[in-house]
């Protein structure tokens, strides 16, 4: 089968119309009331960073809801607690600070997203502002918005995300440890399992 590329706008726009009037015109520079609103109730962002060459990456971040923090209108701060180390997003980050971050809240259809420039911030007193436990943060990302906008809800309506009854059966599913230990030769899947569930238990914070 020879499926036609699409490689330039001109052949895109053959494919897909114009968008709305509505659709470009919802894209704000700020932080207005209603996101502000929406980040204060969201437990959960993915935040896309990319290399200095352009490669891209996608990483989650999750706690309490409220957890990203508004500072103004152009500002927000996203504290980081303990993970891998793999520091993807923040390597990324120093070579190209651009950034993208779509928050979401439970329950609600629609999502929204934030565009901006980011910089990681380790001032010992913006650490112990975002402790959780008595544990300050390792980092703060502060971004500095420069696109803000609601996307609809289409997506999380095809998916079904909040619907139990269209969730899919783990069953045969692989778990994390056993993934791992077919992936990583010489991985005990049982000391795996065993790791996993202390870090869950010990190191959130």
């Amino acid at each position: 089968m020879n499926a036609r590329e699409i490689s330039d706008l001109a052949a895109l726009r053959t494919v897909y119309a114009q968008p709305h009037e509505l659709a470009l015109r919802k894209e704000l520079d700020h932080l207005d009331r209603h996101s502000r609103e929406f980040i204060a109730r969201s437990p959960f962002v993915a935040i896309s960073t990319a290399d200095a060459s352009g490669w891209p990456d996608v990483s989650p971040r999750g706690d309490a809801p409220g957890f990203v923090a508004v500072i103004d209108e152009k500002r927000l701060h996203l504290p980081d607690r303990p993970g891998n180390n793999r520091l993807d997003s923040f390597q990324n980050l120093i070579g190209n600070p651009k950034i993208a971050l779509l928050f979401v809240v439970p329950g609600r259809l629609e999502s929204l997203r934030v565009n901006g420039t980011a910089r990681l911030l380790v001032e010992t007193e913006l650490l112990a502002r975002h402790a959780v436990n008595g544990k300050p943060a390792r980092a703060v990302v502060e971004v500095t918005a420069a696109s803000v906008y609601f996307q609809c809800g289409k997506a999380l309506l095809r998916s079904g995300l909040w619907q139990p009854e269209k969730w899919p059966s783990l069953e045969g599913l692989a778990s994390f440890a056993e993934a791992l230990s077919e992936q990583i030769a010489g991985l005990d899947k049982t000391i795996s399992q065993a790791r996993l569930e202390k870090a869950y238990r010990e190191t959130l914070y």
